[in-house]
């Protein structure tokens, strides 16, 4: 157990995905948005879920419940741009501000808390700032620990302090897994909910000792946080001066791709730095100075170690959000889709804000406030500087024993590129098998599109009556051939209504060609699945083939045969 877990405030911008892209397109208010990734949805407005538009909905069914859907592909570096104002307007209110991700920020709730007078009041008057100076609307969450401080938000909930096991006991342990955030937990979530673990109280009540045996480290820290603590000790190392990076632009750096440039040497060189000290970096500082001598700083927290990638992408999208600064006219746009959510989820946002839709879109004084905290720079920059703010062991970055070195950044870079190969064919050119139950081989195999979820069409575990034995065929025909399979006599093998065959395989013919023997068979495995449906008979049928000229072993083909509806295919060959 922890002695001490730090208590957190939340600031959550809900589907900030959607009002981002909204804002950067000027779309109408009440325009249905959703924003897609690798053919599913992510996040959806308040009119597209009216019409019935889910998160995790494939795009086209999307599109079907809502002809009217405007879908726009997810995009980090415009979520992360135009949620700095957001970043920029907590920060006028409260030190540390920690991006968790576009949309979602934290700080130490003591300093606003004891400033403010209270936990409540400081919401209330960080809920007024962020819409005065952005036009945005946001949830307030103060919980003990950073993920209860998060899931708080998400309900609009100010937790006693004390109390942040009790408030997630209730909690589904879907809770666990969230992607956006750095949480990749599908398989363990999918595994305690199959086990009766359905509720984060249920799982905090297993003793750790057990979880650690039976699940591994990673559950052992989602373990804690189900507890209600934090993910990892609070004594974490602190790292060595000589590990911040900086790097002189000369001449000044204006435009984003320019700066990005130099932000991934710096990652790389950082990155390298901490690997040699054995840490990893999980709180990343990022600094910047222009040729006038502005100074502009962000923290981004990310729950699992950062690759060079990971470094480099979040470099990039503090940059192009300081460097594109912040206008009226996307405020108005963001105060406007505010406004359209407020009323299609049936609240009011009344005269207020509709006069801080007027103050967003007034311009002049707000303008100059929005750089002053963080907008646009009055010139290029001429200084960057990485700092890794917390670190951990970095046991992650322990080099494989069979792939090498650069595992988790070749990983990161072969993603990409099937993501590359989606956008260009479209997402189901590229597909990853994922292994289910079934009778048939090929009902236990889905091709899920990269991205998708891996989960079985089937469980895997269930009985399944008359499946075929192993091993299973190495190649499964999308279309199976016709065959035809002959007894000594010349006669056609048949299945009887005992599910017996008539005859004794001899020699079977393949797509209409000449008859080989059949040196061994196997089977038939009948099944009665669906006989209230279709009462025709089918059975399987193994077979060992052998070339009538040469009896070889290397000339042998081993082949699945299916009979159903009076017809021999072949659906199966075996290696």
């Amino acid at each position: 157990m922890f002695d001490h877990v730090e208590r957190m405030l939340v600031v959550w911008c809900p589907d900030w995905p959607v009002t981002a892209a909204a804002s950067a397109a000027r779309l109408t208010p009440h325009q249905p948005v959703a924003v897609a990734a690798a053919n599913r949805v992510v996040a959806c407005s308040a009119p597209a879920r009216i019409e019935g538009v889910r998160r995790g909905m494939r795009r086209r069914d999307a599109q079907g419940r809502c002809p009217e859907l405007v879908v726009f592909p997810d995009d980090p570096v415009r979520d992360a741009r135009l949620f700095e104002p957001v970043a920029a307007a907590v920060e006028e209110m409260a030190v540390g501000v920690e991006i968790i991700r576009p949309g979602v920020v934290a700080v130490p709730a003591r300093g606003p808390a004891g400033y403010f007078g209270g936990e409540e009041r400081a919401a209330e008057r960080l809920i007024d700032q962020v819409a005065d100076r952005t036009g945005a609307e946001c949830e307030i969450g103060v919980a003990d620990g950073l993920f209860a401080a998060v899931l708080a938000a998400r309900r609009g909930r100010l937790v006693p302090p004390g109390t942040s096991r009790e408030f997630l006991a209730p909690l589904s342990v879907r809770e666990l897994h969230r992607p956006s955030e750095g949480h990749h937990r599908a398989d363990l979530v999918d595994l305690l909910r199959r086990l009766g673990l359905r509720t984060l109280g249920t799982f905090a009540e297993v003793p750790e000792k057990d979880v650690s045996a039976r699940f591994g480290a990673d559950a052992v820290a989602a373990h804690r946080l189900a507890l209600g603590e934090q993910e990892r000790p609070p004594s974490r190392r602190r790292p060595p001066p000589d590990l911040v990076v900086t790097e002189a632009l000369d001449p000044p750096v204006e435009r984003v791709d320019a700066a990005a440039f130099a932000a991934r040497t710096l990652a790389e060189k950082l990155h390298a730095g901490l690997a040699a000290h054995g840490l990893a970096c999980t709180r990343l500082g990022i600094h910047a100075m222009t040729a006038n001598g502005e100074e502009r700083e962000r923290v981004w927290r990310c729950a699992e170690p950062l690759t060079p990638g990971g470094i480099a992408d979040r470099v990039r999208w503090q940059l192009e959000g300081w460097l594109s600064g912040a206008c009226g006219a996307k405020d108005q746009a963001l105060s406007g889709a505010c406004g359209a959510r407020k009323q299609a989820q049936g609240g009011a946002c009344g005269a207020r804000k509709q006069a801080l839709s007027g103050a967003c879109g007034a311009g002049g004084a707000k303008d100059q406030a929005l750089s002053g905290a963080g907008g646009r720079p009055s010139a290029g920059i001429i200084r960057l500087r990485l700092e890794p703010a917390e670190v951990v062991e970095g046991s992650a970055l322990q080099l494989d024993l069979w792939r090498g070195e650069g595992r988790a950044e070749a990983d990161e870079r072969a993603g990409r590129a099937m993501v590359h190969v989606q956008g260009l064919l479209g997402p189901d050119a590229v597909v990853t098998p994922v292994l289910g139950g079934g009778r048939e081989p090929g009902e236990a195999v889905r091709l899920v599109p990269w991205g998708d979820e891996q989960s079985p069409r089937r469980d895997p575990d269930a009985p399944w009556p008359g499946r075929l034995p192993a091993p299973s065929p190495a190649t499964v025909l999308a279309k199976p051939l016709p065959a035809r399979v002959f007894d000594a006599a010349g006669r056609v093998v048949d299945i009887s209504a005992r599910h017996e065959l008539t005859g004794r395989p001899c020699h079977v013919s393949v797509d209409g060609g000449r008859p080989r023997r059949v040196r061994a068979w196997a089977g038939p495995w009948a099944t009665d699945a669906r006989w209230w449906v279709s009462p025709c008979r089918r059975a399987r049928l193994q077979v060992l083939l052998a070339d009538e000229e040469q009896e070889e072993d290397d000339t042998q083909t081993a082949l699945l045969l299916v009979l159903s509806e009076e017809r021999w295919t072949v659906e199966g060959i075996y290696d």
